[in-house]
């Protein structure tokens, strides 16, 4: 917001005051979207961030300028995270992240678009370059004993020994979710997890295809998750504007879904679930606005319920998982402006802060123009005349697309995005932070040493991510 520049605080933050004490020299802020609600990183004041690779798309956000200075050889950094903001722009721009369970990071005296929402709460975690990078930068900042410059840090000591034991392990139990039922992966993203399965099979790790608790599903986390996010109507966010001052395009959209009188958002609904028949944009739509503190203390309490629920199924003998694998995003970097249709499309990373699991993101390879190509078979057996928007429009029709998974993938294009990264979410469960960096480690190192099977066809095949080069 332009209404912030110029205008430092008086004092600095927790997490700037542990850093100093450890001996680091804070040098350069990165680029933020206006309202911090965006996987794009654009505002009025400093303009638009690029991806690294193809200029021509966004770095993610919120933390996108973070991400991609890292990608262009920095180290280590911050970034705040309350739908995905530290794990997008890891996974858009090719580098590391970890999203760190509520009270394990510091967030003290730091300005936020958002301050008193806490139905989804917004977390601080560490970015960087490399994964033993990010490694040392947690275990230092935790180290360091945070709870001690900030209140709202829980007492919790790093235990190196979990990080090692997840690290080292022969035989793992993993989950994988491929898809969330909302908005399925695009085939680069497909292929990222299933290049990663394919690897830690052969590590000898076992996986095992999760169904998630039917009455906890993720397209009820991204209901649950949004209402509670926005639950004051989106005006909070917006009173920070200044008069005249540009919005980003998918806040716009929240603030225009969110503003709708009741009868008319109604109205809206029962257009969209019985003319348009996408049932998944209308459950989503149909609750979207302000609410009471009636309704928002119904809602937390939904929240602990679907927590409880979630918490009940990982413990079940018959599910025993020790992390899960799955998409951070169904689509690779979008191309900037794409916020206004795909802002929906992120349940990926909302239901685990909905949920607060620690989760860290693994960058696998790059879009391949040939390997990533959407397949046409389908819409060519109807119709050889069929391009890839009718194409897609077919998919819809036969209900293989909602309107939320259809904002995402009409932007999905493998010979424009050829190059951009492609990664993978690695899942535990809440303040394992250092479980989930050696799950992460594990799954690196099964990556570097999978070579594929001959004839694999087109396309990475295994071995480590390579970082962008940098002069």
């Amino acid at each position: 917001y332009s209404r912030f520049a110029n205008n430092p605080y008086a004092e600095d933050g927790g997490v700037v005051r542990l850093l100093k004490d450890a001996g680091a020299i804070p040098y350069v802020k990165t680029n933020l979207p206006v309202t911090l609600l965006s996987f794009e990183s654009s505002n009025p004041v400093w303009g638009r961030s690029l991806n690294p690779h193809v200029p021509q798309y966004s770095p993610g956000g919120s933390t996108g300028g973070e991400g991609a200075l890292l990608a262009l050889g920095g180290r280590i950094g911050i970034g705040s995270d309350v739908a995905g903001s530290v794990r997008v722009p890891a996974a858009w721009s090719g580098i590391y992240s970890l999203r760190c369970s509520t009270g394990r990071w510091p967030k003290a005296g730091i300005n936020t678009s958002m301050a008193g929402q806490e139905g989804v709460p917004s977390v601080f975690s560490p970015m960087a370059r490399t994964l033993n990078d990010l490694t040392y930068f947690t275990r230092a900042v935790i180290g360091m004993e945070p709870w001690k410059y900030d209140h709202s840090v829980h007492p919790i000591a790093w235990r190196d020994e979990q990080e090692q034991e997840a690290r080292s392990s022969k035989k793992l139990r993993i989950g994988v979710m491929k898809s969330d039922g909302v908005v399925p992966p695009t085939p680069a993203i497909a292929r990222a997890i299933d290049t990663s399965a394919a690897a830690l099979s052969s590590a000898g790790h076992t996986l095992v295809n999760i169904t998630p608790p039917p009455t906890a599903t993720p397209l009820q986390g991204l209901r649950l998750a949004s209402l509670l996010l926005n639950s004051d109507g989106c005006t909070t966010f917006n009173s920070h504007f200044q008069t005249g001052e540009s919005s980003d395009p998918g806040a716009e959209q929240l603030t225009k879904y969110a503003n709708l009188p009741r009868p008319l958002r109604y109205l809206y609904y029962l257009y969209v679930r019985y003319i348009k028949r996408d049932s998944v944009w209308a459950y989503l739509i149909k609750d979207f606005g302000p609410k009471t503190s009636a309704e928002q203390w119904q809602l937390v309490a939904q929240r602990e319920s679907f927590r409880a629920t979630w918490h009940n199924w990982w413990n079940n003998p018959e599910q025993g998982y020790d992390f899960i694998l799955c998409p951070v995003n169904a689509t690779p970097a979008l191309p900037h402006g794409a916020m206004k249709t795909a802002v929906a499309a992120c349940g990926y990373t909302f239901l685990w802060n909905l949920l607060d699991y620690s989760c860290g993101v693994v960058p696998v390879g790059r879009v391949d123009a040939i390997a990533d190509a959407i397949d046409t078979s389908l819409a060519a057996a109807m119709d050889p005349r069929l391009n890839k928007y009718a194409y897609l429009r077919s998919l819809r029709e036969q209900k293989m697309l909602n309107g939320v998974s259809l904002g995402a993938w009409k932007y999905y294009n493998s010979e424009k995005m050829h190059g951009l990264p492609t990664a993978v979410q690695i899942v535990g469960r809440r303040w394992e932070e250092e479980k989930v960096l050696g799950f992460m480690a594990a799954v690196e190192g099964a990556l570097e040493a999978y070579k594929g099977p001959e004839g694999q066809g087109k396309g990475r095949k295994g071995g480590r991510y390579q970082l962008l080069e940098v002069d």
